[in-house]
């Protein structure tokens, strides 16, 4: 028992004389009885209250023979503690007789209970005329020739994080954008993911397209202009 009332006007009245010691050591009695729900001995109530010094050890006796009784069984015993315990024990046998009363109905009720043929199973969600079975979408596509793995993976954590699925209709609009606009299906990947995009379209790299074919032509110029200048070039100039 871990909790008691505790009456400030009854205790000072009967223990208002007590010396601060006195008080102490009670006090300490009192909450060690309700608390074990048993009553000491001399020993264990020197124990209890850990008096260890002479006035200590004094103030227990006094306090013990001034409110408690000495039983046959050589405890001491304060009777308004034993009742209330007593009283204590009491409420408690009859909540858990009725908690077990209740328990007991609760299964024999459930054990009782028809199940018609109809009828859904306890804690079954039950199917209505308009549903639906749950259809699986998920799509596995494999590593695409000529991808490595580390790209295709890489790109399917993009997809992913645009929350949009990768499926073989997705791959195969791409690799036909990647061959229009003359790239390959693994650059095409790799520059959607740069650019973080969502997918790959032959026109949004028309520009760098011709850019780099400008490039080119520029240095095919240079490299006969040199040759020309130089001399060391094969190409022979007409009327020459």
């Amino acid at each position: 028992m871990h909790y008691y009332k505790r009456n400030l006007g009854d205790y000072a009245k009967k223990a208002g004389r007590l010396t601060m010691l006195q008080h102490g050591a009670y006090t300490l009695l009192i909450d060690s009885c309700y608390d074990r729900e048993v009553f000491p001995t001399l020993e264990q109530a020197l124990e209890w209250t850990w008096a260890s010094t002479e006035a200590e050890v004094d103030a227990v006796k006094f306090v013990l023979s001034r409110f408690f009784v000495l039983d046959k069984d050589g405890c001491y015993v304060q009777d308004r503690i034993l009742q209330e315990l007593l009283h204590y024990h009491k409420n408690a046998d009859t909540n858990k007789r009725i908690a077990d009363e209740r328990e007991a109905k609760r299964r024999e009720n459930r054990t009782n209970r028809e199940q018609f043929v109809d009828e859904a199973p306890p804690n079954h969600k039950p199917l209505t005329t308009n549903h639906k079975p749950i259809k699986n979408t998920a799509t596995i596509v494999a590593t695409p020739e000529g991808v490595s793995d580390s790209v295709w993976q890489e790109f399917i954590a993009h997809r992913k994080s645009k929350r949009a699925r990768v499926t073989q209709l997705v791959i195969d609009g791409i690799s036909e954008q990647a061959r229009i606009a003359g790239w390959s299906l693994e650059n095409a990947l790799k520059e959607t993911i740069v650019r973080n995009w969502q997918s790959f379209k032959a026109d949004w790299v028309k520009d760098e397209n011709l850019s780099k074919t400008g490039q080119m032509n520029q240095r095919v110029i240079s490299g006969l202009t040199r040759g020309l200048i130089g001399g060391n070039s094969n190409v022979k100039l007409l009327g020459n």
